[in-house]
C-alpha cells in the first residue's frame, strides 16, 4: 500500500474551504467535473483528459465514504479503466485566520508508480487551482 500525505494552508475560513470541497459546481471548477453529493455512500463519475505517464485513464468511479459536516471528507476513488482504487481523505483544521487541509491519500501499485507526478500536481497544480476558486467565493 502506497501513502501520500499533503497539507496546504489556505488564508480563509474552513467553512469556505468546506464548500470547495462538497459544492459540485466548485469541485468541477479545482478538480474534475461529476455529480458529487454529500451523502454516504453516493456513487458518481468524474472525468478529465488522460494523464498516460501516471497511469490515469482520466475516467474516475467514486463514492462517499464518510464525512463529518466542516471537518473530513472521506472518498473512494477507482480507475474506470485499469480498476486501480485510491482512498482520499481530506481533512480541515482552523489555523489563525485561515484553513490548514490535508489530504492522505492510499491505494495500490499504481499510486506508488505515479506517486512523484501526483505529489506534485496535488502540492502545484492543484492546491493553485483550489486557492482560485477559494478566492473567487
Amino acid at each position: 500500500m502506497t501513502e501520500l500525505a499533503t497539507d496546504t494552508f489556505y488564508p480563509h475560513p474552513p467553512a469556505k474551504v468546506w464548500r470547495a470541497l462538497t459544492e459540485p459546481d466548485l469541485i468541477a471548477r479545482w478538480l474534475m467535473p461529476g455529480d458529487f453529493r454529500l451523502e454516504a455512500g453516493h456513487r458518481y463519475r468524474m472525468q478529465v483528459p488522460p494523464l498516460p505517464a501516471a497511469g490515469f485513464s482520466g475516467t474516475v468511479d467514486a463514492e462517499v465514504l464518510g464525512f463529518e459536516p466542516g471537518r473530513s471528507l472521506r472518498v473512494a476513488w477507482t480507475d474506470a479503466v485499469s480498476g486501480e482504487t485510491w482512498t482520499l481523505a481530506w481533512t480541515l483544521h482552523a489555523e489563525g485566520h485561515g484553513t490548514r487541509l490535508f489530504l492522505h491519500q492510499t491505494g495500490g501499485p499504481g499510486l506508488e508508480r505515479a506517486a512523484g507526478i501526483m505529489r506534485g500536481g496535488w502540492r502545484g497544480r492543484i492546491a493553485g487551482r483550489l486557492s482560485e476558486v477559494l478566492h473567487g467565493l
